[in-house]
């Protein structure tokens, strides 16, 4: 329990300093620079998972009570850019497979489960079973998500002007009690269904299903408060800072600075879908960037609601993404083990 109040107490210091400097994203980023800080000089901190869940049901709610009616019409328009998610997971996969392994010298499953952009617990699961460096993968998805999270503000605010400083919803007095007991329910039924069928990224996918039914009926006029908005920026913030507590200085050398330099490649690649998305017409620029983006689902769920983007684009967009790289994963386990038995 010590670690955990110490990665909060932190965390909150973060979140102190970034306000008083008037930088972006103080309830997100102040809590990633101060839990790293923190966790690089060797302070023992940890997350608590169960917040981690909840988090991410907020994140949901948050997205499935965007929902309605008028929104889910313009779903049938995205097919376009939706079938060049795939096209650019391949591509970040003949790009980041070589690198790792000519580069670093990574075994094959180490190298193909860190180039590709699923979610952390997936990737550190398939690479395990196939033989990866479970470490590794850690640290490199860790790096992956911080930088992008980190990038990302100041690429919207520079580019796009976007306000980052806008509520990401309406203050907690304003929300009806009432719709708030229902979002409760939402989260609750639907992780608890989505768990209980073996849905993969069920804290968020299952409340954002049984709450866009809600929305689409009706029941649901509003989204999380604001407040609760925060907290789950807080809480991701904590989580991603808290990986890399017991990092060592040969990690550093090796692990981070592969990670950082796949980082690079990954935002070379991401700006090149974007900008040919965007001369092509198919979808806005900022909007494209949070959806191409190859970050946490969580964490560009968070900056897509600040911005006040189209979150259903975005969230479409990670969710086939992930679900690109989890339907290959398997696969690729597979073709791995038949190749070490040879």
């Amino acid at each position: 329990m010590i670690g955990i109040f110490t990665a909060f107490a932190v965390a909150l210091a973060g979140v102190g300093l970034f306000q008083w400097l008037d930088l972006p994203l103080p309830w997100l980023l102040g809590p990633i620079f101060a839990c790293l800080t923190a966790a690089m000089l060797g302070v023992p901190m940890r997350s608590l998972k169960p917040i981690n869940e909840a988090t991410r049901m907020v994140l949901g709610v948050a997205v499935g009570a965007t929902l309605t009616p008028p929104v889910l019409a313009t779903f049938p328009a995205m097919w376009p850019t939706l079938m060049l998610v795939p096209v650019m997971v391949v591509a970040i996969g003949l790009v980041g497979v070589p690198y790792f392994r000519r580069l670093w010298g990574y075994d094959p499953a180490t190298a193909y489960y860190s180039a590709m952009p699923g979610g952390l617990q997936d990737m550190l699961l398939f690479g395990e079973e196939a033989g990866g460096n479970v470490r590794t993968l850690s640290l490199i998805h860790a790096t992956r998500v911080t930088v992008i999270v980190v990038a990302l503000p100041f690429l919207l605010k520079g580019v796009w002007g976007a306000d980052l400083g806008n509520p990401p919803g309406a203050s907690l007095g304003v929300v009806p009690v009432h719709e708030m007991g229902l979002m409760g329910l939402c989260a609750i039924v639907g992780w608890w269904g989505a768990r209980r069928i073996g849905l993969f990224g069920a804290a968020i996918l299952g409340p954002m299903i049984v709450t866009g039914a809600a929305a689409m009926s009706g029941l649901l006029e509003n989204r999380p408060p604001a407040e609760a908005i925060w907290a789950a920026q807080f809480f991701i913030g904590v989580t991603i800072g808290c990986k890399y507590v017991g990092i060592t200085w040969g990690e550093i050398r090796r692990d981070l600075a592969a990670g950082l330099g796949f980082c690079g490649i990954l935002i070379v690649l991401t700006l090149i879908f974007v900008e040919g998305v965007y001369l092509a017409g198919l979808a806005p620029g900022m909007e494209t960037l949070l959806a191409f983006a190859p970050g946490g689902q969580a964490e560009l769920t968070v900056l897509a609601l600040i911005v006040g983007a189209d979150v259903a684009f975005v969230v479409a967009h990670h969710i086939l993404r992930i679900f690109v790289v989890i339907l290959g994963a398997p696969i690729v386990v597979r073709m791995l083990g038949d190749k070490d038995a040879r």
